[in-house]
């Protein structure tokens, strides 16, 4: 039958993975990792945090496994121990919006409504080597720097309203971002039809092209 004590020793390993993950801003920091390697300021910066606050987060998520830490001078840095952290992080996600019905609610009142027209990944990349659109990243450069798609044009959200002229004219724009759950490309989309641009939002982003495996590129 087994032993007891042996059992329960086991599962209580399985539940630090479960008690780490039982905190949002826990799970918000994995959504930034997953970008890529992030340094504690760059992260906390980006999830609203304080350093200390955020620290201490990135702390509990390293002594679960699920991130791994590095000094490089007076900074240290923090990423995913694996690409299976990114899947559990997106597995999460997808069960909740298939089980949990305020999930489905709350996703459009962040996105909002969902008429932006989304490209799949393989209709992007293909159209992308024809050169039929332009594909725009709006996260933020520590994030672009990590990993983007070839050929890519970086334009952070927050400063893409000053600078369409660094768009080719005439060509539709698909912008991405970190994943299904950002917000960036879809702001990103409606700024841009605004102005009069033939505009969509790709249906993924860095996080999902992470766990299957799509060729991206870095600016470290």
């Amino acid at each position: 039958m087994g032993d007891r004590a042996a059992k329960d020793a086991l599962f209580d390993e399985f539940a630090a993975v479960g008690k780490a993950l039982a905190n949002p801003k826990r799970l918000e920091l994995l959504d930034l990792l997953a970008q890529g390697r992030r340094s504690v300021d760059d992260v906390a910066g980006a999830a609203g945090l304080g350093l200390s606050t955020c620290s201490a987060h990135l702390q509990a998520l390293r002594e679960a496994g699920l991130v791994t830490s590095q000094r490089d001078g007076k900074r240290i840095f923090y990423a995913l121990s694996g690409n299976d952290v990114a899947e559990l992080w997106d597995l999460l996600r997808r069960v909740a919006q298939r089980h949990r019905p305020h999930t489905e609610v709350a996703r459009r009142a962040y996105l909002g409504s969902d008429d932006i027209e989304a490209v799949a990944t393989e209709d992007l990349l293909r159209r992308a080597r024809q050169g039929e659109v332009v594909i725009l990243d709006v996260r933020p450069a520590p994030e672009y720097r990590a990993a983007h798609l070839p050929g890519a044009i970086h334009i952070p959200l927050d400063e893409l309203g000053a600078r369409f002229a660094e768009l080719p004219a005439g060509r539709e724009v698909v912008a991405y971002c970190r994943g299904r759950y950002c917000v960036l490309a879809h702001d990103a989309v409606r700024l841009l039809e605004r102005h009069g641009f033939n505009a969509r939002r790709a249906a993924e982003g860095m996080l999902e092209w992470r766990i299957t495996g799509v060729a991206v590129e870095s600016a470290a």
